[in-house]
């Protein structure tokens, strides 16, 4: 929590090889007298507001001849970045990531013999020739692996040079850079890449087949750009592809039916192109994809009962294509199923009432179809269900009025002549409701205080019966397995991203701090809201706290656990992008003046604690300990539905552990809230 400014004294002492101020509240310029201390191997300014242009070469500047790691990435700083420092030949990381630079590139990159690690990414710089020279110049890297570029303008196109850059390169981030032209196809050199980044360019022409020759890729990023002809059947030689985002382009033909091959797939877009024929049938044997979206293309043909084998699936989106059919009952057993959009296709007959049993469901567009039929009223099963358009279809009947129904608005069933029901919804009453002619002493003796007698005894039986039927009814949400890496379920975000949304890492972003982290609100440029834990690298047990998390969330998956967005690392800089949680913590309920948890609420989250630990202890593969049960760690959301969070000591046993740990949370403690809650 440093603040003021970094005084020049210390650049007097003699012997420093290491300077980290990472993480605080620094402001002003960084004095030129540290880029005098000739021992110094390390420095890292990371995350600060330090402003100002770094000192230019000159005779009184010895400019840091033994530096070997450099990161001062995410401040305000500015101007050209100094020559020396593209001449340090002992350099191996530079980081500058997340500053306002501005001019060229350099062509001295050549001398960075030692460089694995460049990130120059979300700055002005530009290259000083249309064919991006400088790229080229990093051939001489021998052992370069990482190469951060992303949002620079550097105006220019991709050289066929880039085919010679070191076999070692493993990532490369290029997108939003202002990128013409075709992509080479001497990129096929670089085997050993796991993560290519192009996309929000100008890239045109095909993609080359031989990108099917970099079968250690993982994640592939061409979205937002004019690519154009077939997507190539070589892609499918991809064996290790999670991610695959090729949307907004200009592709054509069908869907290369061995798709279907790509077992590690778990994100794939499509969406935004002139993609036409059948999806083909392979496509539906993927059952370990997370999300997919084909919507806005020119895609035909009928939804299999097979859809339903994508057990684990969270998004689909298929709207605005030319389906037809009958929506398949089998889409009822994808319990995780987030969002399901259908439409604007020629969808036709009943919505199944299947659907009911869409226990995840946030979002439901099934509009301008053909549909026909009533809406199922187990839909007001859905409590999840947010959004709902089944506008502009052939629907009938009364609309539900139980569940997130009483939500809903006119909006969500506009353009189906033969609905009736509430008034509010614009739509005539349905002739078996009675007219509202009765007075209020009547509906208050008559109606409400038997009914909420009866309804307080049945809400009391339920919940000692709920945790049963839970355990019996939706064993499919419980058994719910999914081992993948952390890239098959994360949005991706950078530095940058994480340092707008949270205004800086600002105190009125902050929401808490713990014993490893501080956690931020966070909003991003999309308007999505998230919470940001940022851990404190400099405490004992902050790196292990966030490795135990980043284990245990990558593994599971349940409505009562928190859901893990993204993670942002590197060397000097960790942190969780998770869901955010409008209601706060249980403790803070609690012990809050101005609020109180009547007895259904709290009946409520004990539920969803006890839901949690089930899955946690019986319905993964390998048992999860969380040993830090207490109200700081159950978050609330909107609907004060109950979700466990903060794995940071929990234990991942395998299958021949005993459930016996010698493991104490908050040692010495035990929790009274949980008490509170239970009385």
């Amino acid at each position: 929590m440093f603040t003021g400014e970094i005084p020049h004294e210390i650049g007097n002492l003699p012997n420093v090889e290491i300077l980290g101020i990472d993480e605080n509240h620094l402001v002003g310029d960084v004095p030129n007298t540290i880029f005098n201390m000739s021992t110094l191997k390390a420095l890292s300014l990371l995350n600060n507001t330090l402003s100002g242009s770094l000192p230019s070469s000159s005779k009184n500047l010895i400019g840091l001849p033994n530096i070997e790691r450099l990161n001062l990435g995410l401040n305000n700083l500015s101007g050209r970045i100094p020559g020396f420092i593209f001449n340090a030949s002992k350099l191996f990381l530079l980081e500058l990531t997340g500053n306002s630079f501005s001019g060229f590139i350099p062509d001295t990159l050549v001398n960075l013999r030692n460089l694995e690690h460049l990130g120059l990414g979300y700055n002005y710089l530009t290259s000083s020739t249309p064919e991006l020279s400088f790229l080229s110049s990093l051939a001489n890297s021998s052992s370069l692996k990482y190469i951060v570029l992303a949002e620079n303008p550097l105006n220019g196109v991709l050289p066929s040079s880039i085919g010679s850059l070191p076999i070692t390169l493993e990532e490369i981030y290029l997108q939003n850079c202002k990128i013409r032209g075709n992509i080479p196809k001497e990129i096929g050199n670089l085997v050993n890449l796991i993560t290519l980044h192009l996309g929000n360019n100008q890239l045109s022409g095909s993609i080359p087949i031989t990108v099917g020759r970099l079968n250690t890729l993982q994640g592939l990023g061409l979205e937002n750009n004019k690519l154009e002809g077939p997507i190539p059947d070589d892609l499918c030689q991809l064996v290790r592809l999670s991610e695959l985002h090729v949307d907004h382009n200009k592709l054509s033909g069908p869907i290369p039916a061995c798709f279907g091959n790509l077992n590690s797939l778990r994100n794939l877009s499509l969406g935004s192109n002139e993609l036409s024929s059948f999806i083909p049938s392979t496509f539906w044997n993927l059952n370990n994809i997370l999300s997919f979206d084909f919507s806005s293309n020119s895609l035909n043909g009928s939804l299999p009962l097979d859809i339903g084998n994508m057990k684990v699936v969270v998004e689909i989106n298929l709207s605005r294509n030319y389906l037809t059919g009958d929506i398949p009952t089998t889409i009822g057993g994808l319990t995780n199923l987030q969002l399901l959009s259908l439409e604007n296709n020629r969808l036709h007959g009943p919505i199944p009432e299947s659907f009911g049993a869409l226990t995840s469901l946030e979002s439901l567009d099934l509009s301008v179809n053909n549909l026909s039929g009533v809406i199922p009223i187990s839909l007001e099963k859905l409590v999840y269900l947010k959004d709902l358009n089944l506008s502009f279809n052939r629907l009938e009947g009364e609309i539900p009025s139980g569940g997130s129904f009483a939500n809903f608005s006119a909006q969500s069933f506009m353009g189906n002549d033969l609905l009736c029901g509430s008034p509010h919804l614009q739509v005539p009453l349905c002739k078996s409701s009675p007219h509202q002619k009765s007075s209020k002493n009547v509906i208050l003796l008559g109606v409400v205080l038997p009914l909420s007698v009866f309804i307080i005894a049945i809400l009391l039986a339920l919940g000692i019966g709920l945790i049963t039927r839970y355990r019996k009814g939706n064993t499919e949400l419980s058994n719910i397995e999914v081992n993948m890496s952390p890239q098959a379920m994360w949005r991706r975000f950078s530095y940058r991203e994480l340092l707008l949304a949270t205004d800086h890492f600002s105190e009125k972003s902050l929401i808490g701090i713990g014993s490893f982290g501080t956690v931020y609100k966070g909003r991003f440029l999309d308007g999505m809201e998230v919470a940001i834990k940022v851990f404190h690298l400099q405490f004992d047990g902050a790196l292990k706290s966030f490795d135990a998390e980043c284990e245990v969330l990558k593994s599971v998956r349940h409505r009562n656990l928190v859901k893990i967005i993204s993670s942002c690392s590197n060397g000097n800089f960790k942190a969780l992008v998770l869901e955010y949680m409008a209601n706060g913590s249980l403790e803070k309920c609690l012990y809050s003046s101005n609020r109180s948890l009547d007895i259904f609420q709290r009946l409520s989250i004990m539920i969803d604690v006890a839901l949690a630990l089930e899955y946690l202890h019986f319905g993964y593969s390998n048992p999860v300990v969380h040993c830090d049960i207490k109200p700081s760690n159950i978050l609330l959301d909107d609907d004060m539905v109950a979700h466990l969070s903060d794995f940071g000591i929990a234990k991942l046993l395998n299958g021949e552990e005993s459930m016996r740990t010698q493991t104490l949370g908050t040692i010495g403690y035990m929790a009274p809230g949980l008490w509170v809650v239970l009385n």
